[in-house]
């Protein structure tokens, strides 16, 4: 597959989960949600942090793939209150909301690491993400790996009430960047939201994780796989 059209490019806007972050969103009906809750300092009975995280993730899943929300996506915390059959003290709230982020969030691979440290040195990075809990426990992961100089943005669409396929969020990014749409490359897993929001905001998109589509530029089974071809 010829790799010509990044002769053109000179920054990338990547994807997160199933891109370069792995092991996320663990809301199965065996997660025992109170464990960390309760290391936290959280107060409430397992079985209502069992049902109000649960019922926190229906409602945002829901309304994930609905256009409605798509420039309006409710945050953890608003979804928290619509679910929660009674009001919460505002410090619970606040632990149900980080016991919710700890559950999402997933871990970076130090293959991955290396990886985007070699595309640092040829582009200029920006993360387009979709994330529901808010940011700070994702740009503490990014510290932790020492990931975050390596960026020039990080755009995670938590901070801005909107999710991809909106392409809002990669024009913030070629806003941030200074560059034109022609000047970028988004690089991401998901037909739907990464190469629909792309194509929306007018940047090229190659596929990784296995996913392809005739629109898409190129697809790899990974981000490892593509890095290693140019």
């Amino acid at each position: 597959m010829s790799l010509n059209f990044l002769q053109n490019k000179t920054a990338l806007l990547l994807d997160m989960n199933h891109t370069f972050m792995f092991g996320e969103d663990r809301f199965d009906k065996e997660q025992d949600y109170s464990v960390f809750y309760h290391q936290i300092g959280g107060s409430l009975p397992r079985s209502e942090i069992q049902s109000l995280i649960q019922a926190t993730y229906a409602y945002l899943e829901a309304r994930y793939p609905d256009p409605e929300f798509r420039e309006c996506f409710p945050s953890v915390q608003g979804a928290l209150t619509k679910v929660s059959p009674q009001p919460l003290p505002p410090k619970e709230i606040q632990k149900i909301v980080d016991t919710f982020a700890h559950h999402e969030r997933g871990h970076i691979p130090s293959a991955y690491v290396g990886a985007l440290q070699s595309l640092a040195e040829q582009f200029a990075l920006a993360v387009v993400a979709d994330i529901w809990a808010p940011s700070h426990s994702w740009r503490a992961a990014f510290d932790e790996t020492g990931i975050t100089p390596l960026f020039s943005a990080l755009l995670f669409s938590s901070d801005y009430g909107m999710v991809k396929p909106s392409p809002k969020l990669f024009e913030f990014a070629l806003e941030t960047l200074e560059i034109s749409p022609d000047d970028a490359l988004v690089i991401g897993d998901s037909v739907r939201r990464d190469l629909g929001g792309a194509s929306a905001a007018g940047i090229e998109c190659v596929l990784v994780g296995g996913a392809t589509h005739p629109s898409a530029l190129g697809s790899f089974e990974s981000l490892l796989e593509w890095v290693a071809n140019i």
